[in-house]
């Protein structure tokens, strides 16, 4: 049940008979969150949203099913073009990051309010946002390149995105920060592949972190895959315990959620296999294992990855109170 709440899954089906195996896993104990996508990566097709009325019926259903510990159900509405809920499902438009940091951070507070209004409407309870990277290259193609980031200047997103997860939990939606420790610097795309920012990283991408950390506003932390051999000389960020429990937890204070991005992303992929990536995730201080099931799909995910962990502890690669330490960090930022 303990390594279950550590499973943020992402699957496939827009009703909740569709999507009964979820449905099944949730009811069963065995997920502690899910992620919603508007988009099939694989397929091109809908695969969570289609309607208000649609979402809302299958996030219904599903917590619903939760046993015990309230469902996490997550989304990444940053605004602009990453919005999983648009004008195209009949939901409203929004506001890029990099729109909203030219103007005043109330402006952006109103912007974020209606967008949490959105999102409790549906019943989403996580929104994986804002990002607060910092836009120090302009052709970053995942950050700045697509406005995801509020500014270059620390200052400006500081400001930004307090207003954005206040406005947030004003409606009562929860905020997870990201991309710890920072990859608006970095010139390639960690859903592609490895992307290596010793050389461009600096230290200033951790304003943002540590000074919303240090305000007690983010209900949660979300990892970058970037491998930065400054910080470490041999694992990317997710797998990295000098960078999560060193810098984020023992520098910066953090002892709250600590999400990963995508386990299934290129940068995961291509240099590790799933076991040993979930391992060392784990080990390095992550609390929550994001399996979007979008790079690549695996019906059984959710029980491989279970068993998995299990039999980490039972080796001893991984204590049994590392896992309790996850389940009380997440049990305190559901409630």
């Amino acid at each position: 049940e303990k390594i279950a709440q550590m499973l943020l899954i992402g699957f496939r089906g827009l009703t909740a008979d569709a999507a009964d195996a979820t449905r099944q896993q949730i009811a069963a104990g065995e997920v502690g969150g899910i992620l919603l996508f508007s988009v099939d990566q694989l397929t091109g097709g809908l695969r969570n949203v289609d309607s208000p009325d649609q979402l809302r019926g299958l996030v219904d259903a599903l917590s619903a099913s939760a046993p015990k510990s309230p469902l996490t159900v997550a989304i990444d509405q940053e605004g602009g073009m990453v919005a999983r809920l648009g004008p195209a499902h009949g939901f409203p438009a929004t506001s890029s990051a990099a729109t909203l940091g030219q103007g005043d951070p109330s402006a952006t507070a109103a912007a974020a309010r209606a967008m949490a209004e959105t999102l409790r409407s549906v019943g989403v309870t996580l929104n994986l946002a804002p990002v607060v990277d910092l836009a120090v290259n302009p052709d970053n193609p995942i950050i700045a390149a697509v406005e995801r980031s509020f500014s270059a200047d620390p200052a400006v997103v500081i400001a930004h995105a307090s207003a954005f997860i206040q406005a947030h939990h004003d409606i009562g939606v929860r905020s997870a920060i990201k991309h710890f420790p920072g990859q608006g610097s970095a010139t390639g795309d960690t859903h592609a592949g490895v992307v290596d920012v010793t050389d461009v990283w600096t230290d200033v991408e951790l304003e943002p972190f540590a000074a919303l950390v240090a305000q007690g506003l983010p209900d949660a932390v979300l990892t970058a895959h970037i491998f930065n051999g400054r910080l470490d000389p041999d694992h990317p960020a997710t797998l990295s315990e000098p960078t999560i429990s060193g810098i984020l937890r023992q520098q910066l204070g953090w002892d709250g959620a600590v999400i990963s991005d995508d386990m299934q992303m290129g940068a995961i992929r291509d240099a590790y296999g799933y076991d040993e990536a979930v391992r060392l995730a784990i080990d390095a201080g992550i609390d929550i294992l994001t399996i979007a099931n979008q790079q690549v799909y695996e019906e059984g995910i959710v029980g491989r990855t279970i068993d998995l962990v299990e039999s980490f502890v039972r080796d001893g690669l991984i204590s049994a109170e590392r896992i309790a330490e996850s389940a009380r960090r997440i049990a305190a930022f559901k409630s």
